[in-house]
C-alpha cells in the first residue's frame, strides 16, 4: 500500500470517528437540549481541561530533555517541544501510533542528535510511560475492585488483556539491553530479507549503521540503571504526565456539574480505559476509545450527558493534539524554508 493511500485511509478513520462522535453526542433522546447543556458547562473546569493537556505534554517534554540532557546533548526546552508535539501528531494519526518515535528520532537528528541517542531517549520514555501506566491503573484497579468490577461486569476482559500488552513492552524492551546479541542476531536476520526482497541494496552498510544504534542503545540504557535518581526522576515526570492526561475525565465530569461518583473513582475508569484502548492498530485509537468511554462512562455521565462528555473529552485528549500538532508541523516547515533560502540569497548579494 502507497504511503498516500495510507495516509487518505487515516484521514478517513478520523473523520469518521469524529463524525460519530457528533452524531452520539446530539443525538441522545435522554438529552432534550445537547446546545443547552455546553453552554452550561462550568468555564473554571473547561479551563482545568486546557490546563491538564498543557501539563501532559510539558510533562513529556521534560522528560525528553532530561533523556537528551543525561546523554551530553543541549537541546532547548522549546526545541523539544516542537520535536515531541510533532511526534505526538504523527503517533495520532498512524495507525498503532507507529509514526511517533520515529518522527521524534528524525527531527531530534536534524536538531544535532545522533539517531542512536534520538533512538535511546524515545525508548526510556516508551519504558517510563509503560511501566507507569500499567502500575497506575493496577493500583486504582485493586483500590477500586469492587467499583469497577460494579461498572465494567464483563468488559474487565478488555482491560486484562490491554494491561498485559501494555507491560509486556516494558520487558520487551529491557531484553534488548541485557541481551544485545539476541538482537543483534535478529536484526542481521531482518536486514538479510529485506536485502533477499531488494529493499536494502548495501546489506553491509546498512548492518554496520543498525549495529552502531543498538550499540548506543545499550550503552546509554546501561549508564541509566546505573543512576536510580535519574529513573524515579523518569517515572516522576511519566506519572505526573499520564495523571494530567488521563485525569482529564475528571474535570469533565465536574464541568457538566455531576455528583455521585468519587473523582478517584472517575479516574480509575479513565486508567483503565487507557489501557484498554491504547493498543488498538488504528489511529488515534479511534473506535475503541469511543466506543470505551461510552461503556466505561455509561452509568457516571447520567442525564443523557454520556454522548456530550465523550465529545468534551476527545477534544482535549485528541482532537487538540492534531489541530496543535498540524500547525506547529506547518510553522517548523516554513521555518526550515526560510533558513534553506537565507543562506541562497546572501549568495547572490554577494555576487551582485
Amino acid at each position: 500500500m502507497s504511503k498516500s493511500m495510507k495516509k487518505a485511509l487515516s484521514a478517513l478513520f478520523i473523520l469518521l470517528s469524529v463524525a460519530a462522535v457528533f452524531c452520539i453526542a446530539f443525538g441522545n433522546a435522554e438529552l432534550a437540549d445537547a446546545w443547552d447543556a455546553l453552554r452550561r458547562l462550568n468555564p473554571a473546569w473547561l479551563a482545568g481541561l486546557f490546563c491538564c493537556w498543557a501539563a501532559f505534554v510539558f510533562f513529556d517534554v521534560l522528560a525528553t530533555w532530561q533523556c537528551l540532557r543525561r546523554q551530553g546533548f543541549s537541546v532547548s526546552l522549546p526545541r523539544v517541544m516542537v520535536i515531541n508535539i510533532i511526534g505526538l501528531y504523527y503517533s495520532n494519526i498512524t495507525p498503532g501510533a507507529s509514526g511517533g518515535q520515529p518522527m521524534q528520532v528524525n527531527y531530534m537528528r536534524k536538531a544535532g542528535v545522533p539517531v542512536g541517542n534520538g533512538t535511546t531517549a524515545v525508548t526510556i520514555r516508551l519504558i517510563a510511560n509503560q511501566f507507569i501506566v500499567s502500575l497506575l491503573s493496577l493500583l486504582f484497579l485493586v483500590f477500586n475492585r469492587a467499583f469497577v468490577y460494579e461498572q465494567l461486569a464483563g468488559g474487565i476482559w478488555f482491560v486484562r488483556i490491554g494491561w498485559l500488552i501494555n507491560f509486556a513492552v516494558v520487558p520487551l524492551v529491557l531484553l534488548a539491553a541485557f541481551k544485545p546479541k539476541w538482537v543483534r542476531k535478529l536484526a542481521a536476520g531482518f536486514i538479510g530479507l529485506l536485502a533477499r526482497i531488494r529493499l536494502v541494496k548495501d546489506r553491509d552498510g546498512f548492518e554496520t549503521r543498525a549495529n552502531g544504534v543498538l550499540d548506543t542503545y545499550y550503552t546509554a540504557i546501561h549508564d541509566l540503571l546505573r543512576s536510580p535518581a535519574q529513573i524515579l526522576l523518569q517515572c516522576l515526570f511519566s506519572a505526573l504526565s499520564m495523571l494530567a492526561l488521563t485525569g482529564s475525565v475528571v474535570f469533565v465530569y465536574f464541568a457538566f456539574g455531576l455528583s455521585g461518583t468519587p473523582w478517584y473513582q472517575v479516574l480509575t475508569l479513565s486508567l483503565l480505559l487507557f489501557v484498554s484502548a491504547s493498543y488498538t492498530p488504528l489511529p488515534g485509537a479511534s473506535g475503541a476509545q469511543e466506543g470505551g468511554f461510552l461503556y466505561y462512562f455509561r452509568n457516571v455521565f447520567t442525564g443523557g450527558t454520556v454522548g456530550l462528555a465523550l465529545l468534551a473529552w476527545r477534544f482535549f485528549t485528541y482532537y487538540i493534539a492534531l489541530f496543535v500538532g498540524a500547525i506547529t508541523l506547518l510553522l517548523e516547515g516554513i521555518t526550515r524554508r526560510k533558513s534553506k533560502k537565507a543562506p541562497l540569497e546572501e549568495e547572490e548579494e554577494e555576487k551582485e
